[in-house]
């Protein structure tokens, strides 16, 4: 049966940040992620945590000036130095949250670049970043077009394409469905091409195309869930939707799976 982290950044916006771990237990999830923990001291999400039974599933590296547009730091000429501060800071939040992956944001692609031409930066700051920590995966998400335009990474397939180039066992694919839908579609397909290489990280899910409940739009979850399960994928699903109103009244997506009880 798939396993799901409620995404905290998304979900449960009706709480304040640290009030979300508790709405998200009592729903009956045991896993979380979000997108920075930075603005709050790893000491107090890791009491939630222990808490409320949770397990931090992923979060993201510093993406830059997130307020100005910037969308992560891996590509960027010149960013080298932020980025490992970066990385080095997000280790330390992974360690006190026992968080077992951290998604490197690729970037935009700035002006007068493409993608050809940053490819070399950004398969060494990845190949640096996976070897700091081999205790955690490393992981690289293609995000659709329309939502984050300019994004360096938008196939499934180049996504691959990087992580065999870098060749590093713990740097591996965020493969979000929803993105993925959008770009290229096929999605039965793609999981059954790219699960059993053993190189996805992570899986995450939103309804197509509004991003709203996954039991809402275009794509049938159920019958993916049902697929991945057939895979062998043990892994954690994140759920990173926009509710359309209170999270809880729309989780009858989720009452199937839902874990009524912890170990």
């Amino acid at each position: 049966m798939p396993r799901f982290a409620a995404n905290l950044s998304m979900m449960y916006g009706e709480h304040a940040f640290l009030d979300r771990f508790a709405a998200a237990a009592a729903d009956g999830f045991d896993a979380v992620e979000y997108l920075f923990p930075y603005e709050v001291p790893a000491a107090e999400i890791a009491t939630r945590l222990a808490d409320h039974g949770l397990q931090q599933a992923l979060f993201n590296a510093p993406p830059g000036d997130w307020a100005a547009g910037e969308r992560g730091l891996a590509c960027l000429p010149g960013r080298g130095e932020e980025f490992r501060s970066g990385v080095a800071k997000a280790i330390e939040y992974a360690q006190a949250l026992r968080c077992p992956r951290i998604h490197l944001m690729a970037g935009l692609l700035p002006e007068g670049h493409d993608r050809a031409s940053l490819r070399d930066i950004y398969v060494e700051n990845l190949a640096w970043a996976a070897q700091q920590e081999r205790g955690i995966d490393f992981l690289v998400e293609p995000i659709n077009t329309r939502d984050i335009p300019g994004f360096f990474l938008n196939r499934q397939d180049h996504a691959h394409e990087i992580v065999q180039l870098v060749a590093a066992p713990n740097l591996k694919v965020q493969m979000d469905l929803y993105h993925c839908q959008i770009v290229e579609g096929d999605l039965a397909k793609k999981l059954e091409a790219y699960l059993p290489t053993g190189r996805i990280g992570h899986l995450q899910i939103a309804g197509v195309p509004e991003r709203h409940e996954p039991d809402v739009g275009e794509v049938n979850y159920r019958y993916l869930f049902e697929r991945i399960d057939a895979l062998g994928y043990a892994g954690v699903i994140g759920a990173e939707y926009r509710p359309r109103g209170a999270t809880s009244a729309g989780l009858g997506w989720f009452q199937p799976y839902k874990r009524t009880s912890r170990a």
